[in-house]
C-alpha cells in the first residue's frame, strides 16, 4: 500500500518479491472464445463485475504495487483495484497480449474453416507454426518475462499484483519455469478471467521463482487467503498452502478444459 506521501514502501532488496498474476476480466470477444490479442476490446458487463470482485478481494490483501498491460481490458480491470488499494496502476507496455495476426477476432472453429492447414499446424506446434501475421511466441515470452523481471527489480521485497493476459502470461510462465514454449497450450491450457496465479521471486533473478498457486478462481479463495507468510508445518520452504475446495482432488488447470 502507498505510504503517507503516496510513496511505495521500500522493500528489502535481499528478500523475495511476492508476484500475483491475474488475467483481466471478460470481454465480449472472450465470451465467444475469440482471439482478442492486440485488439483493444473493452470489458463486457461480466468483465466489469469480475473487476469489482477482484478489487474487493485485493482490498483485503496488502499489495504494495499494482501493474497492468496498456490494453483497455487490462486497464479497466486494474482501475477498481487501484481505487481499492489506494495505489496508482503502473502501465507496463511489455505486458500487452500477443498479436495473433489473422486470428484476431476469430474463433478456432472459424479459423479451421478459413484455413484448415494453418489451424492444424498451429495446434500441433504453436511455436513453429503461429498464425500468419502473428507475433512470434518466443518474442512474446521474452517481452513479457522481461517486463515482469523489471517490475521485480524496481520493487524488490514487496507484494506486486499484475493484471495481464491469457497467452502472454502463459508464455512468460513457461519461459520462467523452464517449460518448453511449444508446449504452452498443453501444460498451461488456460488462465481464467481474474483467477489468481502466484509466484515467489527470489532476489537473485537468475534463479527460478517458486510457483505457489496457479489459476485459482476467486470464488475458491476465502477473504484471508494467500498471506505472504502462511505455510503448513510440513511444507518445503517457500510453499503456501491453499484452502481445500470442493474440487480439491483436481488441479485448477483441470477445472477448465476449454482451451484456445
Amino acid at each position: 500500500m502507498l505510504g503517507p506521501q503516496g510513496v511505495v514502501p521500500a522493500g528489502d532488496a535481499g528478500a523475495p518479491t511476492e508476484l500475483t498474476l491475474v488475467r483481466h476480466g471478460r470481454t465480449g470477444w472472450h465470451s465467444d472464445n475469440r482471439y482478442a490479442g492486440a485488439s483493444d476490446v473493452p470489458l463486457d458487463e461480466v468483465g466489469l463485475t469480475q473487476a469489482d470482485r477482484l478489487a474487493d478481494w485485493a482490498a483485503r490483501h496488502p499489495y504494495d504495487v499494482l501493474a497492468c498491460s496498456p490494453l483497455r481490458r487490462a486497464r479497466q480491470t486494474a482501475a477498481p483495484v487501484a481505487a481499492a488499494l489506494g495505489v496508482r496502476a503502473e502501465v507496463v507496455p511489455a505486458l500487452r497480449e500477443m498479436d495473433f495476426g489473422v486470428a484476431e477476432g476469430a474463433t478456432l472453429a472459424e479459423l479451421r474453416q478459413r484455413d484448415p492447414a494453418a489451424a492444424e499446424a498451429f495446434l500441433a506446434d504453436p511455436l513453429r507454426y503461429p498464425f500468419p501475421g502473428a507475433e512470434p511466441p518466443e518474442t512474446v515470452a521474452e517481452r513479457v518475462l522481461g517486463g515482469l523481471r523489471e517490475l521485480v527489480a524496481r520493487h524488490p521485497g514487496v507484494s506486486v499484483l499484475v493484471v495481464g493476459h491469457n497467452t502472454a502470461l502463459r508464455l512468460a510462465l513457461c519461459g520462467w519455469l523452464g517449460i518448453p514454449l511449444r508446449h504452452y497450450r498443453d501444460v498451461l491450457p488456460r488462465l481464467d478471467n481474474t483467477a489468481i496465479t502466484r509466484l515467489r521471486v527470489p532476489a537473485d533473478l537468475a534463479r527460478p521463482p517458486a510457483l505457489l498457486c496457479l489459476n485459482v478462481p476467486l470464488d475458491s479463495l476465502p477473504a484471508d487467503s494467500l498471506p505472504a507468510d502462511s505455510a503448513p508445518a510440513d511444507a518445503p520452504p517457500g510453499v503456501t498452502s491453499l484452502p481445500a475446495t470442493p474440487e480439491e482432488t483436481r488441479s485448477p488447470i483441470e477445472l477448465n478444459r476449454r482451451t484456445r
